[in-house]
């Protein structure tokens, strides 16, 4: 078996370079819903945004268990700290949630590294290591009928996180960049 590496100086396009926040500052936000699946309840997320006049840049649902009982919206927006304060809470009162994550990572800089996963998995252990993997926003970049490669992109507590859910389910290899300034768009 070959083992996984990453070529020198390779990048994702997930890393950010962000500037100092400031909570009356207005920038962008990513906000994951987790929320139980209900008829009307895309409908009423939209609502609430066009309703009390706030932006959404782009938005996109996918479901996270295979049974089809909770989908992950994903929410672009922009506004100060106080204005997604209060998104998050009214989320909470028009439908089903059970979490929400503000995905936008603080500070003036983010160091992050790129890594390579590689899972042997069947069965059941197959089902969940792809279901994390969506929830950690993990890309497979290769799969056959015993294994997959997933890239992920992130700050080593998010990666040693992930190797960490992994482990029981079959993970065989692992190749990291180390920690990195990376470039965002390329």
């Amino acid at each position: 078996m070959a083992a996984l590496n990453i070529k020198k100086g390779s990048t994702s396009h997930s890393a950010y370079d962000l500037r100092d926040s400031h909570s009356d500052v207005e920038r962008s936000h990513t906000l994951a819903v987790i929320v139980e699946n209900e008829p009307g309840v895309l409908a009423r997320v939209i609502g609430l945004f066009s309703g009390r006049g706030y932006n959404i840049d782009s938005l996109t649902v996918a479901e996270i268990d295979h049974k089809g009982h909770r989908s992950r919206i994903t929410i672009v927006t922009r506004g100060t700290e106080a204005v997604i304060e209060q998104i998050k809470a009214q989320l909470g009162r028009i439908v089903p949630v059970h979490e929400v994550h503000d995905l936008t990572v603080e500070g003036a800089a983010v160091e992050r590294e790129l890594a390579l996963f590689k899972v042997a998995a069947t069965g059941e252990k197959r089902v969940e290591s792809l279901r994390l993997a969506d929830i950690f926003r993990a890309n497979v970049v290769d799969s056959t009928l015993e294994s997959f490669v997933f890239e992920i992109t992130g700050t080593s507590e998010k990666i040693d996180a992930f190797a960490e859910l992994m482990r029981p389910l079959g993970l065989v290899d692992v190749a990291r960049t180390g920690v990195a300034a990376l470039a965002r768009g390329v």
